[in-house]
């Protein structure tokens, strides 16, 4: 899906969220013509560094996705100014802004702010107890989605590729639950039991085909070793553990909405931006070697004379 207003981009906005990915969403807040970036223009910008949307030409997206895959990875917002090296002469600068200077022909500036929307996990614990219902009052605690579904209800239609399920049916239809957490194929299964149970029901998994490194997912038993706790006592380890493999980066897009191989990064000689190597970035080989160009005004000015560009200290 490729966006280009703003209603498409809020739309795909809504998607990601709903499939359990984190973005970016960068605004224009500022421009100086000639930009073709607007004020209010938006766009978003995956976790891969896919850009949909329109926030300018083709010497800020490069910047933008650079800087909105780390806004992602920080989880902080940012304001950037992009314009000409003039531009920013003699201008304060207030603190955590980033400045970027293009050379590009295009004499036009812009302002963009970019901020991060960061997903929380969204858990379903499976089966009703006191300690499913103290597990689900601790995930929505700490801001996290979560629901309680029934063992009888339950589906592989229930889950994503983002859910952590828990199941928590604690003996009855322990198997059916886990088998059917597993065919959703989430980021995450735990099964709250003894190893000895944990044991009978991954047996029942395997006798019934399911694909082993899928049983191998299954964390069981699931929480951490608090030691001795109480039957409620024990939904404390589960959210403890879930957190730490959430800080780790256990539960981070396995699966993503819109799938992609994330093209490599190469510096346009002329201008000095950075611009992906793809058949759209205007390729020219040069004694075996390609080069990509923001514009079409860089690949003419580096056709005319390669040389005095390939030896030129590239700038900053």
């Amino acid at each position: 899906m490729s966006a280009s207003d703003g209603i498409d981009v809020m739309e795909l906005a809504v998607d990601l969220a709903r499939y359990g990915q984190s973005f970016a969403m960068a605004t224009v807040v500022w421009r100086k013509p000639p930009s073709s970036g607007q004020h209010g223009s938006r766009a978003v910008i995956t976790a891969e560094g896919i850009l949909h949307g329109w926030i300018g030409g083709a010497c800020a997206e490069p910047v933008v996705i650079r800087e909105a895959k780390r806004v992602i990875e920080a989880g902080t917002p940012s304001l950037i100014w992009l314009g000409q090296p003039e531009d920013f002469e003699g201008m304060h600068v207030p603190a955590g802004v980033v400045t970027v200077p293009m050379s590009c022909q295009s004499e036009g500036a812009l302002q963009l702010f970019i901020e991060p929307v960061l997903v929380a996990p969204e858990v379903i614990v499976v089966g009703r107890s006191p300690m499913a219902m103290t597990l689900l009052d601790l995930v929505r605690g700490i801001g996290w989605r979560g629901e309680i579904v029934d063992g009888s209800d339950f589906t592989a239609a229930s889950v994503n590729p983002s859910s952590v399920v828990v199941v928590a049916t604690q003996g009855h239809g322990d198997e059916e639950a886990v088998e059917a957490a597993v065919a959703g194929d989430p980021a995450f299964v735990g099964l709250v039991a003894s190893r000895k149970r944990g044991e009978v029901v991954l047996g029942f998994l395997t006798d019934r085909g399911v694909p082993a490194e899928r049983i191998a997912r299954v964390r069981v038993p699931v929480g951490l070793d608090l030691g001795h706790t109480t039957h409620r006592e024990i939904a404390v380890a589960i959210l403890a553990e879930l957190v730490q493999l959430r800080a780790s980066g256990a539960f981070a897009g396995r699966r993503t909405l819109l799938p992609v191989v994330e093209p490599a990064q190469v510096t346009d000689l002329v201008c000095g931006m950075t611009v992906a190597a793809v058949p759209a970035n205007r390729p020219f080989e040069y004694q075996g070697t390609t080069y990509y160009f923001c514009a079409m005004g860089c690949r003419v000015a580096f056709e005319k004379d390669p040389e005095s560009f390939i030896h030129q200290e590239v700038p900053c």
